[in-house]
């Protein structure tokens, strides 16, 4: 005899079957879309849910732009904020690693759009994310104008996304940056809020060689555990920047990421002209935690981290710039100042009179 579910067809099969669920992705537009909201700003037109995003660049305020574009991720510290289940922060991490490049090219930021992709999507987590990045948007005078969500099963393990961010803004062709860097300029240094967002694999090794667990206490912060300390996020430079950009106090900026100091000082400078460092400058302590706990050398610490040094102002006017720093309530160090190459034809470069020593009790 033949049973009746033999008899019966089959249910049709649907995108959620597959992984995919259309309904998730419409409430995470309608979970963020009043954070995105809040970051509105002359020129913005439209809203979230379009094909495309418009911006008028007359209605903010140019008359003569020229466009300036960046993207970049967070890296591998997505994997702590997914092992940390603590999801807020690293959108403003997104958004800080693309506007701190666009300002150390005079530019204002004026939109931000991200790619946040996953294999099952969390609205609760994912909306955790958005709101971040909207966060550093409100914060950096930009607007998130928009953003793609892409669900794909079998792409990512189970709780795991990634983040790209793309940033645009906007300078008068007058004002791009770097200017015109001269021997005799001081280099001036804004502290970092930690690690940022570079060098994350290594941090990663460095707490599973010491067998630590992201809940163990942070021995560099107290009162924190290390997954809480390591994710606090890159710090956003743009109101201090360009600040002193629009004062006319700067020649140049450099923002320091993966590299540090020796990877990306040199890039704003000229051939036959050097950056000298010849002061050291406050070192949070979790480089020498990393150091020290790590068995890492000063050089490669220096080659890998910011090591406290976030970003590198290049002004001819050092004592007007650290004073409206002073009175924009940040701290600053100078650090060294601009030279001649040893010959005039040389490729740019760093030379380290001074360092801090990481290992140093």
């Amino acid at each position: 005899m033949t049973s009746n579910s033999a008899n019966t067809p089959p249910s049709p099969l649907t995108y959620r079957d597959s992984g995919v669920d259309i309904e998730a992705g419409e409430a995470l537009i309608d979970a963020i879309r009043p954070a995105a909201k809040a970051t509105d700003r002359p020129g913005t037109m439209g809203g979230l849910g379009g094909f495309g995003a418009l911006f008028d660049l007359k209605a903010a305020g140019f008359k003569d732009p020229v466009l300036v574009s960046c993207t970049d991720g967070v890296g591998t510290k997505l994997t702590l904020a997914i092992d940390t289940g603590l999801h807020e922060t690293v959108g403003i991490d997104l958004v800080a690693m693309c506007v701190n490049d666009l300002i150390v090219q005079g530019a204002e930021p004026l939109f931000f759009l991200d790619y946040f992709a996953t294999g099952r999507l969390s609205v609760e987590n994912a909306a955790k994310v958005v709101r971040g990045i909207a966060q550093g948007c409100e914060q950096s005078g930009c607007a998130l104008v928009g953003g793609e969500t892409a669900e794909m099963p079998g792409m990512y393990a189970d709780g795991h996304y990634d983040l790209a961010g793309f940033s645009v803004g906007a300078a008068e062709r007058n004002a791009l940056l770097p200017g015109a860097i001269a021997e005799g300029d001081a280099l001036i240094a804004l502290p970092s809020s930690g690690v940022h967002s570079n060098g994350f694999s290594l941090v990663r090794r460095i707490v599973a060689d010491a067998h630590l667990a992201w809940t163990d206490p942070a021995a560099f912060a107290p009162g924190h555990n290390l997954g809480e300390a390591l994710l606090v996020p890159t710090r956003l430079y743009v109101q201090p920047v360009l600040a002193l950009h629009r004062a006319g106090l700067l020649h140049a900026a450099a923002h320091i990421t993966g590299g540090g100091l020796p990877g990306n000082l040199p890039r704003i400078l000229p051939d036959g002209l050097d950056a000298v460092i010849d002061a050291t400058w406050p070192v949070p302590p979790v480089f020498n935690w990393l150091a020290r706990t790590g068995n890492v050398a000063n050089d490669e610490m220096l080659r890998v981290f910011n090591c406290g040094v976030g970003m590198v102002l290049v002004t001819p006017k050092p004592d007007e710039v650290l004073a409206s720093l002073k009175d924009m309530g940040e701290t600053a160090t100078l650090i060294g100042h601009i030279a001649k190459a040893a010959e005039s034809t040389a490729k740019a470069g760093l030379r380290m009179k001074a360092c801090p020593d990481f290992h140093a009790a």
